[in-house]
């Protein structure tokens, strides 16, 4: 049996240098900000320069045949599965500081419906505790399977191994993903000339350095890495508090890239297409600009209401000798059924332990968006499936509610 590597300590306490967990934003990158990225808004030169990025030879996946590009420049046909994860390594920027142990500190899962009507993002915590897959060790053996914490998967076979894992515990097929690091987020806020997010109370968390008053905040760069960061000033403190936090700053975002003077303006367009390519080592099927943009024109009409992150269902628990977070199996089966059936889901809960609805303005109403070709067809005479209730348990929020963030004074 080959060597295997030692498994990383579970992280609880609070570290002397800052945490690069932020990194969900970087989701934004390869998974809704593809959102951003259309045919008619890249230009031919952009689409030139990106094309000489963008390389064949990326990460091949477990047991997947590569996903061939799409013919030509449309629609991507049927549904769309990416999985997405963040390294707390800070590999991309030393001044974040490094850390001994590779991890998946970050791990979310975007389902776009066949019909690209309805789009889920589901956030892994990173404690939670679930059969991590047994995946090549690239010297021609298999590290053994093994119950431990999700976060651990990358250490044990890369992004492919956080793939399958993913895949055994939802049994969905997902044949695209990307690996990200920091400087994503700082490209993509700049690109997008930040995003406005709802402080309740203020957040000034020591351990990080970071203060930010309450209202109203635009944040640029840092600034929304940093946001991103945050778990002691936010709610309770916690991971789950820290994932609500994240899902308030990509619906933010992505209300922002719906807006006239982002979608459609092949100057921020462009951006956001380069702050994808730049940032994410993607799998084998993601190595082509075509499929890229296929993909973005399949979801870039989606509306508001119909964009919903949740938080995969869970609470905290001890398991393999760990204490961490457990699945609920019931909720869990609810939400995996419905998106294995290609049935939009409807949450019935909260929006988590770190934020609340905004209650000046708890819902935003999606921008009309003009009809185009691309568009995927649709038959009037077939009604849309009915969405899938979630238990009360299970929080979330969709993209069109507004949401501010419970803020705390942590101290370091």
């Amino acid at each position: 049996m080959p060597s295997r590597p030692q498994t990383p300590l579970a992280r609880h306490g609070r570290l002397s240098h800052p945490r690069p967990l932020a990194t969900a934003a970087k989701f934004v990158v390869a998974a809704i900000a593809v959102v951003a990225v259309s045919s008619a808004a890249v230009g031919a030169v952009a689409v030139y320069d990106l094309s000489t990025t963008v390389t064949t030879g990326g990460v091949k996946l477990i047991g997947q045949p590569v996903a061939k590009a799409p013919p030509g420049l449309g629609a991507y046909d049927g549904e769309i599965n990416v999985l997405v994860a963040a390294s707390d390594s800070a590999e991309g920027d030393p001044a974040y500081g490094k850390r001994g142990e590779h991890l998946n500190d970050v791990t979310m899962l975007l389902h776009v419906s066949a019909d690209h009507q309805s789009a889920t993002v589901v956030s892994f915590p990173r404690d939670l505790i679930i059969p991590i897959a047994s995946c090549p060790n690239g010297k021609g053996g298999n590290y053994p399977a093994q119950v431990n914490k999700i976060n651990v998967a990358l250490t044990y076979g890369g992004l492919p191994c956080i793939v399958k894992t993913v895949e055994n515990l939802t049994g969905m097929t997902i044949p695209f993903a990307a690996l990200t690091e920091f400087q994503g987020v700082v490209g993509m806020s700049n690109a997008v000339g930040g995003v406005t997010v709802c402080i309740a109370k203020a957040i000034h968390d020591e351990q990080i350095h970071f203060d930010l008053e309450a209202g109203q905040q635009t944040l640029v760069g840092q600034d929304a890495v940093q946001f991103l960061r945050v778990r002691y000033g936010v709610g309770d403190g916690s991971d789950l508090a820290r994932i609500s936090n994240q899902q308030s700053f990509l619906s933010a975002l992505v209300r922002k890239i719906k807006t006239p003077e982002v979608l459609g303006n092949p100057v921020k367009d462009y951006e956001l297409a380069k702050a994808v390519v730049d940032n994410t080592k993607r799998s084998e099927s993601l190595s082509n600009l075509t499929t890229m943009v296929s993909m973005a024109l399949a979801v870039k009409d989606i509306s508001f209401e119909d964009v919903v992150f949740v938080k995969y269902p869970s609470g905290y628990g001890t398991a393999a000798g760990q204490n961490g977070v457990l699945p609920s199996k019931a909720a869990a089966d609810i939400l995996f059924t419905a998106l294995r059936n290609d049935q939009p889901i409807a949450l019935t809960g909260g929006t988590g332990e770190g934020t609340t609805l905004d209650p000046n303005n708890p819902t935003v109403t999606s921008p009309t968006t003009p009809a185009t070709t691309s568009a995927a067809p649709t038959d009037a005479a077939t009604p849309a499936p009915s969405a899938v209730a979630l238990p009360s348990s299970v929080n979330g929020q969709t993209a069109a509610q507004n949401t501010c963030t419970k803020g705390q004074r942590a101290k370091g």
